[in-house]
């Protein structure tokens, strides 16, 4: 299930002339026998609600005031989600001769064209209050209070997101509502700037509307509509040739993404765009970390580290009652063998999660070979049926479990093996290799494949993130790279087996080195092939690569430009941990000719 609820204005939406008819009430009795929630948000008073609508109980919270009021009909509690009007406020508006308005718990309401007395009123008292048409009504509430944040409060009591929530209204006090929600929909008697606002217009008016909406629900969960919904959809990238690149996207649900390439192809900055564009959709994220690439930050909270393993029951509360939109979980602490099983664990765990709110909208599973490495024996027991939405980040599909394989819908290929990666996933997956022209594929471009088309749609340039982040600084400083990505300092006779499994570890291992192992690698180029192949730094090895070549410089010269050149974009920290290797033996740090 994608959409979970269902937020319906009251007047002329779902009643008429106050009044809603027993098919409307037939259609909200369906739609919670189908598991979904009914939220009812209106401009009324939360009084006059009570008075007027019988079957409150059909809903699970009821918004009134435009925002103001939050009413739970189950328990029959209220809470004030705004302040009182300022007594002055409706003093003034009855010395200006107006008479016929109405105070309430958290707003005052009045008739057009009455609201020229209230604009004056506010702005002669000095007053921050805002003024809300609906229709013909005007309503004076306090900063900030609109049917949109009133949604929010309830939404957060029943632990939903407003991305899996249908909003349905009719006039202006409602786009407020429809902006908070993931699908937005006007009856057919809304105002045209609503309709033209709203992802679907319904074919019939008021009530008779909102059942029609109720139906469509029930029938595909809205699957069609909403997957050309511009609110349902991810920026990618746009596409690389035409004088005009047309923007490209996905869809925010059903998407299962394949993210593959080398080191320094740009997948890590691609990713990271594609991160930030859906937490600024309001998308939950579920990121399985292996290698604590992600680190604490205003849109992340990070579960585990190098020497705490993530507890499963922390990572679900933390997505129940989220309190940043990613929740990653670092499994630097769990052995290698170990992480596929961790990894079932989890989902199997976060999928019930998801069943009952819809929630982590996207798994994230970086380097995903740790997870579901090729040849898994769990794999087809573990994996879900359905992952539903879910981005997966490796270096090439042959290093993934078919089961998994066979679940992702759409790949984006980098860097120089793009068009192998393409054509390994399809015979991985059972289906006819495309036939791919050479091409040459800049940093930051990918071959962009969607697995409903026998071909790849081309190359295309895939969009950066606004914020400036390199989520991999903190693990190559500090962090555990896996032995296959570690530098080793062996020198010319294979004499020594230092691993530096960071680039702190780099700097004091090569500091305690000997002049002759320093500058066999030097001589050999390794430093900066490793900088540009595992550290994914193309600048660092640029500059390290000039250092190598100059032969002006001793050992001790270029040893002392390079680690400057490493501290100078990575920080190094006070007391890093030095690993066995160090620990085991004194290593003799004398220089020698």
């Amino acid at each position: 299930m994608r959409f979970f609820a269902l937020a319906t204005d009251y007047d002329n939406t779902l009643a008429s002339d106050g009044r809603v008819a027993d098919a409307t009430w037939d259609a909200l009795e369906r739609l919670r026998a189908s598991g979904r929630q009914a939220i009812l948000v209106s401009g009324r008073e939360m009084d006059d609600l009570l008075a007027i609508c019988p079957r409150l109980d059909l809903f699970s919270r009821v918004v009134a005031e435009n925002g103001g009021v939050l009413y739970t009909p189950s328990t029959g509690t209220r809470q004030l989600l705004a302040p009182p009007p300022p007594p002055a406020f409706a003093n003034e508006l009855r010395s200006r001769g107006l008479h016929h308005f109405s105070v309430s718990e958290t707003l005052v309401a009045m008739m057009k064209p009455a609201e020229q007395i209230a604009l004056a009123a506010i702005r002669d008292l000095g007053l921050g209050l805002q003024i809300i048409f609906n229709g013909d009504a005007v309503m004076v509430v306090s900063p900030g209070v609109s049917k949109a944040s009133g949604l929010q409060q309830a939404l957060s009591e029943l632990a939903l997101s407003a991305f899996n929530v249908v909003g349905i209204g009719d006039a202006e006090n409602d786009h407020a509502l429809l902006d908070a929600c993931g699908f937005s929909v006007a009856v057919a008697n809304a105002l045209p700037a609503l309709k033209e606002h709203a992802d679907m217009v319904t074919s019939r008016a008021a009530g008779a509307g909102v059942a029609e909406l109720v139906d469509a629900l029930l029938h595909d969960d809205l699957r069609e509509r909403a997957c050309v919904a511009p609110r349902s959809r991810v920026l990618i990238g746009h596409s690389r040739d035409g004088k005009e690149p047309a923007d490209l996207y996905c869809a925010a649900h059903g998407t299962v993404a394949l993210l593959v390439g080398e080191s320094g192809c740009g997948k890590s900055t691609a990713c990271a765009g594609l991160l930030e564009r859906l937490a600024g959709m309001h998308q939950q994220l579920c990121i399985i970390d292996p290698e604590g690439d992600y680190q604490n930050d205003e849109d992340t909270i990070v579960i585990g580290d190098a020497h705490t393993a993530p507890l499963i029951d922390e990572v679900v509360q933390l997505l129940l009652r989220p309190p940043r939109p990613a929740v990653a979980v670092n499994l630097l602490r769990v052995p290698l063998p170990e992480r596929p099983a961790f990894c079932a664990s989890l989902l199997l765990e976060v999928q019930q999660l998801r069943v009952r709110t819809g929630r982590p909208h996207w798994f994230v599973f970086d380097e995903a070979h740790h997870l579901f490495p090729a040849g898994w024996a769990g794999a087809s027991q573990t994996i879900p049926e359905t992952l539903e939405t879910a981005l997966a980040i490796t270096v090439s599909p042959q290093q993934l479990d078919g089961a998994f394989l066979r679940q992702v819908n759409l790949i984006l290929a980098m860097g120089s093996n793009a068009g192998n990666a393409v054509q390994e996933l399809a015979k991985a997956t059972g289906r006819e290799p495309p036939h791919i022209e050479e091409m040459q594929l800049q940093t930051g471009e990918a071959l962009l494949w969607r697995l409903v088309q026998t071909a790849p749609e081309g190359v295309i340039r895939l969009e950066p993130g606004s914020k400036h982040r390199l989520r991999h600084r903190r693990k190559y400083a500090e962090g555990l790279l896996i032995p296959e990505r570690s530098f080793y300092f062996r020198g010319p006779a294979g004499a020594l087996n230092l691993r530096a499994h960071n680039l702190v570890l780099f700097v004091e291992i090569a500091e305690g080195v000997d002049a002759g192992t320093w500058q066999y690698h030097r001589e050999r180029g390794d430093y900066s092939r490793w900088f540009e192949s595992e550290i994914g730094d193309p600048d660092l090895a640029a500059e390290a690569r000039q250092i190598e070549q100059d032969a002006s410089l001793d050992a001790a010269a270029s040893l002392a430009r390079i680690k400057a050149a490493v501290q100078e974009r990575y920080t190094q920290p006070e007391n890093p941990s030095l690993p066995a290797v160090l620990t085991a033996k004194t290593v003799d740090v004398t220089p020698r000719d």
